[in-house]
Order: structure tokens, then C-alpha cells, then sequence
């Protein structure tokens, strides 16, 4: 739309692999489009930005969450803003905003059905905007460093033992908690609600590890301890609480009366994990059995045995390498005219609307560039 608007004698042409422009992102959030998030709960950008959070400092100034939102409430979409400031449509339905882009891109020829191989000639000006994965080939023989893409934002197939199997934690199937999440010996982690399904662990806990550690699993093969924190506070809270139960309910059963946090079917599948009796009152409950019960609320361990993927939370990691391109206009320094923009970047974010925010923001740096170069 930029483009058109500021150089309209330009031939814009537009080559999609897919069947339908824009069928991705019809089912991002789950089909009601996550399209941004309002930042208000980021303290740094690189809790958010694993990869690409100083290019991201920059391109949030050039074209920011709200002016996504101005630009896309021309064609009439209300937002509304969600926990952890996720931003949708008050409709919940992502097609209001791929109706948008198609009557933006009205006039622009769009050929579908239609994968390439290597960049054309006879264009003076080439945006790259594919995914990181087998859309890097076209890159292939072109002066660009990449860094090789691999998986972000995935679930977490669990087992309670380095051999595999069914966690013990499969019977709870749907519930959700929050829970802090981290690899041992690393300095990944991350917090949030965490949810609990047959084959592991989803939610935004999980999604937010993947992605912080989307590199060293990759290279674990997807095979990796996984400490899981029920509770927050320090150890010595956590023993003090336990104690205030013990002395308020000494008759008892362990299974009846529990931390308000831990919601009563993980409490009693945390004992067994505990070795502790469910028949066993809070006056039985001795030094031994209150430490190892501490343990377990603070550090809680599990095993990574594979990942799952879902289509609407699928990213890479990886992408053009930020060396290779101008931060100011993200063209190719290598190649004049050459650009990038979006999941090809070696940039990717959490989940929220942090990584269609990159989309946004990189395509206008993009467009601003190239009006800049031709507008004359």
C-alpha cells in the first residue's frame, strides 16, 4: 500500500507459494489473528526478542504497535486487548485483517501456486519476505550469511525418566497452572501458565522456553532435563507456608489441604511424586517428608523427549543473519536493491503478537526505504 501510494508508476508484482495470499496468517492466534501486543508488561525487549532485539529497538521506532493499529483501523477493525497484552480484533475472526491486506494489495498483481528457485532478474528492487526454512534455498547462491533456521515456539513431549514413557502428570490432561519452567545447567527459563496436556506441557511457559532455547535443543536433538518450579517465593517461604499448614490442620489429610496456589488434583499427584502418603495427616508429616515436599515445589524434575508443533504456533529461529543487511533499511549491504523483511531475518519472538509486530515493522522500514531510493 505504501508503495503504490508514493511511487504509483511502479510495476509491483507479488510471487506466493501458497494456493491463497496471506493463508498463514489466517490462522495465527488460533484463528482470530494475536496482531500485536501492546508492550506494557515488557521490561526488555530481549525477554520477548530472543534473536533481533536490537534491530527491534529500532524498528519499533519506526513503526510501532500503534501505528499497526492506525493503520490497519483505516479499513474499519476495532482491537481489543487481552491478557499478557495481546491484541485481536474485536471480532476474533482473522480474516477482517487478510481482507485488509487483499484491499490494500488491489491493483498489485499476486501470482499464487508459485515457487521459486532463485531470485529474477530484470527487477531493480527484490524484497525477500519467506519463511526461515526451505525458503532460504532461494538464498543459496547469493552473497547473504544465514544462519541455519531451526524450530521455535513448539510444546514439549515429557516423561518422568531419562528412558521416556507417559509422564505422571498425563492424568491432569487440560489443567493449567503457573509454573516457572527451566533447563538445568543453562540459563534458560521462563515463567507463566503452563499447561498440562497428554503429551507434555503447551501454554505460554512452554512456548516462551522453546524459544529462548530454540538453538540448544535443537542440538540436544530435543532430548533435555526440565525442572518445573510450582510455586514461587524463596525456599524459606515456601517451608514457612508448609509449617502454617502442618500447624492449622495437624489432623489432616495431606491430600485435603494444600498450598491455594496448587490447584487439589496436581497437589496429590506432587505428593505421590514426593513418595508421600495421601492417607498420611499434616501431624505425621516430619522433617524429611517436609524437606523432600520443598524440593519438589521448588525444583520438580521432568524430561524433554521430543516436541510437538502446531501450524499457528510454528516460527523459526534463524534466517538472514542481521550482519548481512543495512539495520537502517535492511537492504542486502552485498546486494544493492536486495531486501529483507519478517521470518527471513534472523529475528523471532515469544508468543503474544511480538513476532507479526516484527512482520509489520520490518516491511515498512522496507517500503520506506525503497520510496526513499526511487521517490524522486
Amino acid at each position: 500500500m505504501q508503495l503504490r501510494r508514493n511511487l504509483p508508476g511502479a510495476d509491483i508484482r507479488i510471487v506466493e507459494a501458497a494456493r491463497k495470499p496471506l493463508s498463514k496468517l489466517a490462522l495465527t492466534g488460533g484463528g482470530r489473528c494475536n496482531i500485536t501486543n501492546d508492550f506494557s508488561a515488557v521490561e526488555r525487549l530481549g525477554e520477548v526478542y530472543p534473536r533481533g532485539e536490537q534491530l527491534m529497538k529500532r524498528a519499533l521506532k519506526v513503526f510501532s504497535p500503534e501505528d499497526t493499529l492506525e493503520w490497519f483501523g483505516r479499513f474499519g477493525i476495532r482491537f481489543t486487548t487481552e491478557d499478557g497484552g495481546r491484541v485481536f480484533p474485536v471480532s476474533g475472526d482473522a480474516m477482517e485483517v487478510v481482507n485488509a491486506l487483499r484491499s490494500a494489495l488491489d491493483g498489485v498483481e499476486i501470482r499464487c501456486n508459485c515457487a521459486i528457485e532463485e531470485l529474477p532478474d530484470g527487477y531493480d528492487v527484490v524484497v525477500v519476505t519467506t519463511g526461515g526454512g526451505s525458503g532460504m534455498n532461494i538464498l543459496s547462491h547469493l552473497p547473504v550469511e544465514t544462519v541455519e533456521p531451526v524450530p521455535s515456539l513448539f510444546s514439549f513431549n515429557i516423561s518422568d525418566g531419562p528412558g521416556g514413557g507417559r509422564s505422571s502428570l498425563s492424568s491432569l490432561m487440560g489443567l493449567a497452572v503457573m509454573a516457572e519452567l527451566s533447563i538445568p545447567g543453562t540459563k534458560f527459563r521462563s515463567g507463566g501458565k503452563l499447561l498440562i496436556t497428554d503429551w507434555g506441557f503447551s501454554g505460554p511457559a512452554a512456548l516462551k522456553l522453546s524459544s529462548y532455547a530454540a538453538r540448544y535443543l535443537s542440538e540436544c536433538h530435543y532430548n533435555s532435563a526440565l525442572n518445573v518450579r510450582w510455586l514461587g517465593g524463596t525456599e524459606d517461604e515456601i517451608r514457612a507456608g508448609l509449617l502454617t499448614l502442618k500447624a492449622d490442620n495437624p489432623r489432616k489429610l495431606l491430600s485435603s489441604v494444600h498450598p491455594e496456589l496448587i490447584p487439589s488434583r496436581l497437589w496429590s499427584v506432587l505428593l505421590v511424586r514426593t513418595g508421600l502418603r495421601e492417607t498420611m495427616t499434616w501431624g505425621e508429616l516430619g522433617t524429611k517428608g517436609l524437606n523432600s515436599l520443598v524440593r519438589t515445589l521448588l525444583c520438580d524434575s521432568y524430561y524433554i523427549h521430543g516436541k510437538t508443533s502446531f501450524r499457528e504456533e510454528f516460527v523459526t529461529c534463524g534466517g538472514v543473519s542481521l550482519k548481512s543487511v543495512d539495520p537502517g533499511t535492511l537492504e542486502c549491504k552485498k546486494r544493492p536493491g536486495l531486501y529483507f523483511a519478517g521470518e527471513v531475518l534472523d529475528v523471532d519472538a515469544v508468543t503474544g503478537g511480538f513476532n507479526l509486530q516484527a512482520a509489520w515493522s520490518t516491511a515498512y522500514i522496507v517500503a520506506k526505504s525503497i520510496i526513499s531510493k526511487y521517490d524522486t
